[in-house]
């Protein structure tokens, strides 16, 4: 009698394979899910701009070397220090009475003194901590707490930094078309791109989920709370012009400073090219997208990258300088203030 072995069944090893599948597609969710927490940590986003800032200002020494650097750095003296004051004083000024109308109009309001202090010390910790947007953060949490309502300071501050750059942007595309041309072709479809970007984006997450719909219903209105007045809106934006115009000016000094010999309406052009670098929040104490974007922009004008190198690295000094003396003034005093409401 003859027994025949019948061949195995080709089906019969896929269950373990499909299980040994499933097991590994688990654990890569798991480590992606991993990665996004570690990455959405706010300590590692401040590393991440700070160690891009760094690794642009690398790469720049590498290009150019150090001199144009020191050359900015020597060329600080006392007529561009007075000057630069002069407009930082009113710059900031113009933004905390920015601020303080919005915050006014969402129920937080706030002394514009104490306004013009808070904004002092934000803008000059914004110029030592990578990312450029930590004093502003302090400045929405102290405010905050002093009225007992974080969230609706916390909107005037966002909202207020939102229109300021909203501004800027709209006279760098007036400025660009009309006075800087060749930079006109490479930053007008990148601003395009972001914005088109930015709204798509909203717009896919809000279309999938109806609890962001609900929030950016929510923020919204609180947005037509903060600038639903015809009056505050066109107060508003005179302010964010006149912040605008006055960092165009230091610019300009911090130009001429360094001997770089640029017509008034191209310092225009170029100063606002300094300025859309300087609001990127990838940076490293405000240093690296700034002086990339001056050497660049100089040398497509045909005056030198180290001499837009040079200006930008005076005007990042001359905002330390300052912000500091009046950013530790705001501190003490505020300070006092609390010691005085303990006790």
């Amino acid at each position: 009698m003859t027994v025949r072995l019948s061949p195995p069944h080709e089906g019969t090893a896929a269950p373990e394979g499909t299980a040994t599948l499933r097991v590994r597609e688990v654990l890569r969710l798991r480590e992606v899910l991993r990665l996004r927490t570690v990455l959405g940590r706010p300590w590692v986003r401040a590393a991440v701009r700070a160690l891009v800032g760094a690794v642009v200002l690398v790469a720049i020494v590498a290009r150019v070397g150090t001199g144009p650097f020191l050359h900015g750095l020597l060329s600080l003296d006392g007529p561009t220090v007075v000057a630069a004051l002069a407009l930082t004083a009113v710059a900031t000024g113009a933004a905390a009475w920015r601020w303080r109308l919005i915050a006014g109009r969402l129920g937080v309001g706030l002394r514009w003194s104490t306004a013009v202090g808070m904004y002092y010390r934000s803008q000059f910790v914004n110029t030592v901590l990578p990312g450029g947007v930590v004093g502003d953060v302090q400045r929405a949490v102290d405010h905050g707490r002093s009225a007992e309502r974080v969230g609706p300071a916390a909107r005037a501050v966002a909202l207020e930094r939102l229109l300021g750059q909203a501004v800027q942007v709209a006279i760098a595309v007036v400025v660009l078309g009309v006075f800087g041309m060749e930079f006109a072709g490479v930053l007008l479809p990148l601003l395009g791109v972001a914005v088109v970007a930015g709204v798509a984006g909203v717009a896919g997450v809000a279309l999938a989920s109806r609890r962001v719909r609900r929030a950016l219903t929510h923020e919204l209105g609180e947005v037509r709370a903060g600038l639903g007045s015809v009056g505050v809106f066109v107060q508003a934006v005179v302010a964010s012009v006149l912040v605008c115009a006055c960092h165009l000016a230091t610019f300009a000094i911090a130009a001429a400073a360094v001997g770089a010999h640029v017509p008034p309406l191209r310092v225009l052009a170029l100063g606002i090219v300094v300025l859309l670098a300087a609001s990127i929040p990838v940076n490293l104490g405000g240093w690296g997208p700034r002086e990339g974007a001056a050497g660049w922009a100089f040398a497509m004008a045909g005056f030198g990258a180290a001499a837009g190198i040079s200006a930008a690295t005076l005007y990042g000094v001359l905002a330390f300088v300052c912000f500091a003396p009046a950013a530790l003034i705001a501190q003490s005093t505020l300070v006092v203030r609390r010691r005085r409401m303990r006790s």
